[in-house]
């Protein structure tokens, strides 16, 4: 057991010292990745660090396909044929049109053009021009205008609010042109965040989108989003909208870990109470994922983002096979809550791993004994 107990003391010195969230979830305490008391993640055929995808949650190799087609040719047909075949209502859609307005947003900053330089992105502005009736490129514009407001300006700024106005007839557009899909509702939804919409205005847009998609798990997260925001929730509203969606969940429906991720969205800036994360509210928030991602469907797109955001409480709480389960089913892919938070994303999944591995085998565990 010495050391686990290594480990942990490392763990919360890092509570107090290593600020690595940029949001008041506040710092997660961590072992430097290489430490000398973390065992070797190698062992258990897991990724190296430098390739970990930071780009999605989990595998999507048509995406994966499509995105680098466009990305090295610059041309958008192939990202249009995907959307156009992707169901209008499932959770795929979504997270395609987030990963297109993502990769257009990283390439303007990678290239922001200037005299006589093509800025980068420029698929998508050719995109909106060349089919503006096409529903895709519409909601990938208005996806990566809502980015650019957040990853650019400040909150608040005029700046801010421009481009968030700009967001939001955007949205607009993407709805009339494809009036059954609630995609352009849940962009809208973090409009609302940026723009303090009112809680009626909000729940006008809500009711639109439980039109569509009643159990949409990505429209539910962008949601929770808003009733934490100080301005508008408090911990009572969130957490009373994440029990509220987990109890209304049918079977197989991953809304049943919706807690969880009221949960963290309200940890405590530095936690130092023993037995935190073995708390009644945090086990039965856990016990709820863990349910809802072993009763979901195996293809649901959306179990990858709540077996990462499991493998962070189950570290925290010690629960050291349970975790080490999670990592061997989303191992590869970070690009989900809380590893995306960081500026290093795989950095920061890859000492949760260690951790997890170190802890693993400190209590007798071993790749011979890990199921797969």
């Amino acid at each position: 057991m010495e050391i686990l107990w290594v480990l942990m003391a490392l763990v919360m010195i890092g509570f107090v010292l290593l600020p690595v969230l940029r949001r008041r979830r506040g710092a997660i305490g961590l072992v430097p990745p290489g430490h000398p008391d973390a065992a070797d993640p190698a062992n258990y055929g897991f990724a190296r660090e430098e390739e970990l995808d930071i780009r999605m949650p989990g595998p999507d190799q048509d995406l994966l396909d499509v995105l680098d087609l466009v990305q090295r040719t610059q041309d958008y047909r192939a990202a249009q044929q995907l959307l156009a075949g992707t169901a209008a209502e499932g959770e795929l859609r979504w997270q395609r049109v987030q990963a297109f307005a993502g990769a257009a947003s990283l390439e303007l900053r990678q290239r922001p053009g200037g005299v006589g330089e093509t800025p980068g992105g420029q698929w998508l502005r050719v995109w909106r021009a060349e089919a503006p009736k096409d529903a895709g490129g519409a909601a990938v514009h208005a996806e990566f205008l809502v980015q650019q407001a957040w990853r650019t300006a400040t909150p608040g700024t005029d700046e801010f609010r421009i481009i968030m106005e700009e967001a939001k007839a955007a949205c607009g557009e993407a709805a009339l042109l494809a009036p059954g899909d609630p995609v352009p509702y849940i962009i809208e939804l973090s409009v609302a965040r940026g723009l303090a919409y009112t809680r009626e205005d909000f729940e006008q847009l809500w009711l639109k989108i439980l039109d569509r998609a009643p159990n949409h798990m990505g429209a539910h997260l962008a949601a929770l989003h808003y009733w934490c925001e100080k301005w508008h929730g408090s911990r009572d509203l969130a957490y009373s909208f994440a029990e509220a969606a987990a109890a209304r969940a049918p079977q197989g429906s991953l809304l049943a870990a919706m807690p969880l991720f009221a949960v963290f969205e309200h940890l405590p800036d530095v936690n130092l109470v023993s037995g935190f994360y073995q708390s009644e509210v945090v086990t039965k928030a856990i016990h709820g994922a863990l349910h809802a991602v072993h009763s979901a469907r195996p293809d649901d797109p959306m179990q990858a983002h709540v077996r990462h955001l499991l493998i962070l409480f189950l570290v925290r709480g010690e629960r050291w096979a349970e975790a080490m389960n999670q990592l061997i089913r989303v191992d590869g892919h970070v690009g989900a809550l809380p590893w995306t938070l960081s500026t290093d994303p795989a950095a920061e999944f890859a000492v949760y791993r260690a951790l997890a591995v170190a802890g693993y085998e400190a209590n007798g565990g071993s790749p011979a004994t890990l199921p797969h």
